[in-house]
């Protein structure tokens, strides 16, 4: 740092490693700044100063002149700056679960995720369950399930549970089965499935979707100190990617509580912007509308997240017509049309935001007729979401530009699932499959996220994938389905801007620019000037969020906030 005016305060908080608090007239210059200009562009600059609310003042461009008094100045060095991103789709709270228990993501063979297994019981005795998420078969070349036998080789009798990567199937064992009580006898709830065994009605080990909550209602529920440790968990992760703001998918009552609990003691550095895991939650936390920003907008709940149908990998996605690698389902639908639009109007009737889960055509389909069909009575900007949008049939696609329809996608998805979308498929129907280009053409507004702990949330390989549709291999050469690619810009806007709108936040976030609140971050790399390979290899040096540092690569931790301003109200 270079100091000017109150250089002793600001020297003696450096010098103990404390954060300095957002006061008056701090110019942040010497920079190579580029973010977003608001019209779908992007703007450069050089410096910009902060004010006492932790808000930019003012944006500075090549030869234009700073002040001459501030009350202190940070040198960029000419270092790289850009917005903090927005992660537009995420689970905070499984995000930090997902780092207190068994992670098998790593896992590339079916026995290595058992060795995994045996090895966190064995460091873990005291649990009562063996935990944990992100298996998927398809990485371990099976062309089936896993099964509770197979489970329970590694587990000892103790009860186990494992969530599918993708959130939408869980793993149990024969203990975790038999503590739930489901036999042969038991039927497949609505929007679910029991994976059965080959020529029995016994469940073999796998349950998908709403089939999930048979063994997660046996599950011991976190108390609210794990909830706090996860969210600490959580909150560090994201701050050490450069995300400053994220869409939490999902919200219980105790997750909302969690995130009162830590802003109430000052540890909410974040911002996060809530949408109910469902309309009684929904009422639980906003009763009869959206609650205001709280906690000088670090945190506010702005509608609900519906589930219309499952996801590709467990086979659940609603699809059109018949998966082609298996011909006797088109997946799993959590409920009709009638029941979608009944509850959108319940949550719209009362100005709640409505973001739906759709992942198949069927699915994107029947979300954009009740938006078409609810719009007539519902009017004003209601930004109806559509989270995932992964599978749309092209002929669906122009009308996304219709209604003020958000697409909340995540690129990352793109290049995990691929492989896997080709089979479930096959070639001739993946003209609408993760279609940013074609759909961004129809004018609806694109709001890029990670579907965090699905996949981490790292915005800037969100970006590499955004720009190439290539995976960390460079494979496939030219980019799959590469007539989807979308600008640099486009998907700079997408983790910042876009994702700020997809929120009803495009006043106050994701830009660099006057009356924004001041988050941003210094990153070893230009993503206008950037390979997709060094986008993904981007390092995080500083994340700052309204006007003061958060998180730094050189502690690597989160720095405490010095001045907690009152709620806004607004």
């Amino acid at each position: 740092m270079n100091f000017r005016k109150g250089a002793g305060l600001a020297l003696l908080l450096a010098s103990t490693g404390i954060a300095h608090p957002a006061l008056a007239d701090v110019l942040v210059d010497n920079v190579n700044g580029v973010t977003g200009d608001g019209k779908g562009g992007v703007e450069h600059f050089e410096g910009f100063l902060i004010d006492d609310q932790g808000r930019v003042a003012q944006v500075f461009h090549h030869g234009e002149k700073r002040p001459k008094k501030v009350a202190y100045q940070v040198d960029g060095k000419g270092r790289n700056v850009v917005p903090g991103m927005i992660d537009a789709h995420g689970h905070v709270m499984a995000t930090g679960f997902a780092k207190m228990t068994l992670d098998l993501s790593m896992a590339k063979t079916l026995d290595e995720a058992l060795s995994r297994v045996t090895a966190w019981s064995a460091a873990h005795p005291d649990l009562p369950w063996i935990l944990g998420s992100g298996w998927n078969q398809m990485q371990w070349g099976l062309d089936r399930m896993p099964t509770a036998a197979e489970l329970d080789r590694a587990t000892g009798g103790k009860p186990a549970w494992l969530s599918r990567v993708d959130g939408h199937a869980g793993w149990a064992n024969s203990a975790a089965i038999a503590a739930a009580g489901v036999t042969a006898a038991t039927a497949d709830p609505k929007g679910g499935e029991i994976v059965r065994a080959t020529g029995s009605k016994a469940p073999a080990g796998v349950f998908v979707d709403g089939a999930m909550a048979l063994i997660e209602a046996r599950v011991p529920k976190p108390r609210p100190e794990d909830r706090d440790t996860a969210f600490g968990e959580a909150q560090l992760a994201l701050l050490a990617q450069g995300v400053t703001a994220i869409a939490d998918m999902g919200t219980s009552i105790e997750d909302w509580q969690a995130f009162r609990r830590a802003a109430d003691l000052g540890n909410l550095r974040i911002r996060v912007v809530s949408y109910a895991d469902g309309i009684d939650n929904m009422v639980l936390i906003g009763g009869p509308h959206p609650t205001p920003w709280l906690y000088a907008d670090r945190l506010k709940m702005n509608g609900v997240k519906l589930y219309l149908d499952g996801a590709l990998g467990s086979r659940g996605a609603w699809l059109k017509a018949p998966y082609a690698d298996a011909p006797g389902t088109k997946g799993l639908p959590r409920m009709d049309q009638t029941q979608l639009g009944n509850l959108m109007s319940r949550a719209a009737i009362d100005n709640f935001q409505i973001a739906v889960h759709a992942i198949g055509d069927e699915a994107n389909a029947t979300v954009l007729d009740s938006i078409a069909e609810l719009s007539a009575t519902y009017k004003g900007d209601r930004r109806w979401r559509i989270e995932h949008a992964q599978i749309v049939d092209p002929a669906d696609i122009p009308r996304f530009g219709q209604f003020g329809t958000v697409a909340s996608m995540q690129p990352q998805h793109e290049a995990s699932d691929r492989t896997m979308a080709e089979a479930r498929l096959g070639p001739q129907r993946l003209a609408g499959a993760y279609a940013w280009k074609s759909i961004a053409a129809t004018g609806a507004k694109l709001a890029f996220g990670s579907d965090t702990p699905v996949e981490p949330s790292e915005p800037f390989v969100g970006l590499a994938v955004a720009i190439s549709r290539q995976g960390a291999d460079g494979q496939p050469f030219n980019g799959w389905q590469p007539q989807e690619i979308i600008s640099r810009e486009a998907a700079l806007n997408a983790y910042t801007t876009g994702a700020a709108y997809a929120m009803f936040a495009e006043d106050r976030l994701g830009r660099i620019a006057k009356g924004y609140r001041a988050d941003f971050l210094f990153v070893d790399v230009d993503p206008m000037l950037a390979t997709p390979a060094q986008l993904r290899a981007t390092k995080v040096m500083e994340t700052w969020i309204g006007g003061q540092m958060a998180w730094s690569a050189a502690k690597d931790r989160i720095i405490p906030e010095k001045k907690v301003e009152a709620d806004s109200g607004r």
